[in-house]
């Protein structure tokens, strides 16, 4: 079928001349678009949109050679199709690195909140049962320390994590410190010893509980018996230590250690 002929029925708006041109240029447009876009889908549809753009321009065009006018169609729909993908692509992997920086920013939030509430859980419940102001809220000491203790985390974790027994070593510190101070603090308010050892373990623990909860863990408490007992034995510890007439320094060595 010659390329004049077509373009005449193109001019006379005749619909046949998508159908021949098709059935003579479409492995010759298709063969540009899929260098170009090397998927099957997207050169068939560029050579769809090359025979009706084809229909818009002529008339009033009339090109002299008609394949080379497919072509240069064909071409500059291929090239706008990549284009449109390569944008996508760029805009796909800007909303990840976003997404990617969100998330970063949440873990730190929650590993600053985790590290929070297991420092000062304990404490607070202790206060708010024995009916004074969580420490905490007076003194800002015990948040200072909590974030260049999270600070120094967040620096070192890497190398703390490959640390053998590390959490164990480190909760069994924070376990001793902080039952002797509840032991202590409500031996100082005149509650009874059996109070003062309570307050201790609850001190000890709470802070814990809280943080496996917060992980999504079973609580190492309710695993393990001997994380309570612990409370307990440096409790009682400090407490006749107390009634040695012990000064609270002493009291407090002892018991701790008897956490270990």
């Amino acid at each position: 079928m010659e390329d004049t002929y077509i373009i005449e029925l193109f001019w006379s708006r005749d619909e046949s001349a998508i159908q021949l041109v098709d059935k003579k240029y479409n492995s010759t447009c298709y063969s540009i678009a899929w260098k170009l876009l090397m998927n099957r889908e997207d050169s068939e549809e560029c050579v769809n949109d090359t025979w009706f753009a084809a229909w818009r321009y002529i008339p009033p065009k009339r090109p002299p050679k008609l394949v080379a006018f497919l072509g240069k169609i064909t071409r500059g729909f291929a090239i706008d199709m990549l284009r449109k993908k390569h944008a996508a692509k760029r805009t796909d992997m800007h909303i990840a690195d976003i997404t990617e920086d969100v998330e970063s920013l949440n873990i730190a939030i929650m590993h600053n909140l985790v590290g929070l509430a297991t420092a000062i859980g304990g404490g607070t419940i202790r206060d708010v049962l024995l009916d004074v102001t969580p420490g905490w809220m007076t003194d800002p000491i015990y948040l200072i320390c909590t974030g260049l203790a999270l600070l120094w985390v967040i620096c070192f974790g890497r190398w703390l994590i490959r640390l053998n027994n590390t959490f164990f070593i480190f909760d069994t510190i924070g376990l001793a410190l902080f039952t002797v101070v509840g032991v202590g603090k409500s031996i100082a308010l005149g509650y009874p010893f059996w109070v003062a050892i309570i307050m201790g373990s609850i001190t000890g623990a709470a802070g814990g509980v809280i943080r496996d909860v917060f992980i999504n863990e079973i609580p190492l408490i309710f695993r393990k018996e001997i994380y309570a007992m612990a409370c307990v034995v440096g409790g009682i510890a400090y407490w006749i230590c107390d009634l040695a007439g012990m000064e609270s320094y002493a009291c407090q060595l002892i018991g701790g250690s008897a956490v270990f």
